[in-house]
């Protein structure tokens, strides 16, 4: 009798603790499962959102690869820029709107509507919160097209101060261009010193060696 009475005390214990508890275990088990399949299914809009980000990329550089070879080709300049747009309104946030931009870039300056390369330029250092490749290239490439647009010495204060990583001998070389734009041959010739060094010597770039090498016939 006295084990049955424990058994029965013990159920009864049971009862009460499930009573009592009873509701948030069940409740933080719900909870718990609502979190995984919370998280599996952003994971798989993420990833769709990839794929589609992906898929409209590559479009977007067969389109430029066919109108780089045939300039001409104005059809696909159009399904370039359409496709570059859906990229930078759907995906602003991704990497691949930002090479988007870089490209589209690219095509226009082809097209020498500069103006436009200048603006897409401009839009992706505005999305790019960190200093990395794409921000590098976009700098680089911007301060190019001032170059082209008779704002040397702007460019020359957007490039000096450039961090620019493991495109260093591009900075360099740039920065050698601007200067002998603006008459600065020293200070070009020392610019192209140093992309050669950058880059590894001038095996590794001859036509930037005989750069330097012209304008030390000229302040010789």
């Amino acid at each position: 009798m006295a084990e049955l009475r424990t058994e029965e005390e013990q159920l009864q214990a049971l009862k009460a603790w499930w009573q009592e508890n009873g509701k948030s275990l069940v409740l933080g088990v719900g909870l718990a499962i609502a979190l995984v399949l919370g998280w599996q299914g952003w994971q798989a809009r993420q990833e769709q959102q990839a794929a589609a980000a992906s898929a409209l990329y590559q479009n977007l550089t067969e389109a430029a690869q066919l109108q780089s070879m045939n300039p001409e080709d104005d059809a696909q300049y159009v399904t370039a820029q359409h496709l570059a747009q859906q990229l930078k309104a759907d995906f602003a946030d991704t990497t691949y709107a930002r090479y988007a931009g870089l490209v589209l870039a690219a095509m226009h300056v082809q097209n020498a509507d500069y103006t436009q390369a200048r603006t897409e330029l401009e839009w992706v250092l505005s999305v790019s919160s960190e200093m990395d490749s794409i921000k590098r290239v976009a700098t680089l490439r911007q301060a190019a097209l001032m170059q082209q647009q008779g704002e040397v010495e702007t460019a020359v204060s957007l490039v000096r101060d450039l961090d620019a990583g493991s495109f260093e001998a591009e900075k360099q070389e740039l920065l050698g261009d601007l200067y002998l734009s603006l008459g600065q041959t020293e200070q070009a010739r020392t610019a192209y010193e140093s992309a050669l060094q950058a880059s590894g010597g001038a095996a590794n770039n001859p036509l930037l060696k005989i750069k330097r090498d012209d304008l030390a016939e000229v302040n010789s």
